[in-house]
């Protein structure tokens, strides 16, 4: 081989197309183990692309740990002269136990009464998802909801209730079918007051009225 020849063949190998993101994810190759480890044959039809959709079903249940609270919260902060109670209730989660990395999902409840500003409506679910997007355990994840909210609009009060159900509960260990647990985390006025914390648990209550 000439020598023109044989520097231009570093220079073909090194002008090669980066591999992609899912030929260097090292789930793939994890799950294939573990399934050959379950006593699986990972390469059977049906399970042929299972470690792939694994791989891309785990990215997206962790999204979380990829998002930052203050760039969901964004500008989406407003002066405001209102003080009263603001509630968004039932919102829709879900997110994987750390301890068994199965499914909990359920409602939460978030309320705060402003102190000159008030948050984007909107932005409470999204804050909601992102903490539920990484393995996490029901009580801190309705701390980490309330402590955000209190840090960055600094209300007179946060209030957050969480009801779920866990997966590692109804399918293994103790099986308990029809138990749900219920947490909750109260700063400020819904701590100190009495009057403003019943409210809030009455509204949470309340049935919710769907719109024809």
């Amino acid at each position: 081989m000439s020598d023109a020849r044989r520097k231009a063949a570093p220079r073909a190998e090194d002008e090669r197309a980066p591999a992609s993101h899912a030929d260097q994810d090292p789930i793939p190759r994890l799950v294939q183990e573990l399934l050959q480890e379950l006593g699986e044959d990972p390469t059977r039809d049906g399970l042929e692309q299972t470690p792939d959709r694994v791989a891309k079903a785990l990215r997206f249940f962790t999204t979380g740990y990829r998002q930052d609270p203050k760039e969901i919260l964004g500008e989406a902060l407003f002066d405001v002269s209102y003080d009263e109670m603001v509630l968004v209730k039932d919102i829709e989660f879900y997110s994987l136990c750390e301890h068994h990395m199965l499914p909990f999902m359920g409602r939460a409840h978030v309320a705060y009464i402003p102190n000159g500003k008030v948050l984007g409506l909107s932005k409470i679910p999204r804050l909601v998802e992102m903490f539920a997007r990484r393995l996490q355990v029901q009580e801190r994840l309705t701390v980490q909801i309330a402590d955000t909210i209190d840090k960055e609009l600094s209300p007179r009060g946060v209030a957050v209730v969480i009801e779920a159900i866990h997966l590692c509960m109804m399918m293994r260990g103790v099986e308990q079918q029809n138990s749900f647990a219920i947490t909750s985390s109260l700063k400020g006025v819904f701590q100190s007051d009495s009057k403003t914390r019943a409210e809030f648990m009455e509204l949470i209550r309340h049935q919710r009225q769907r719109f024809a």
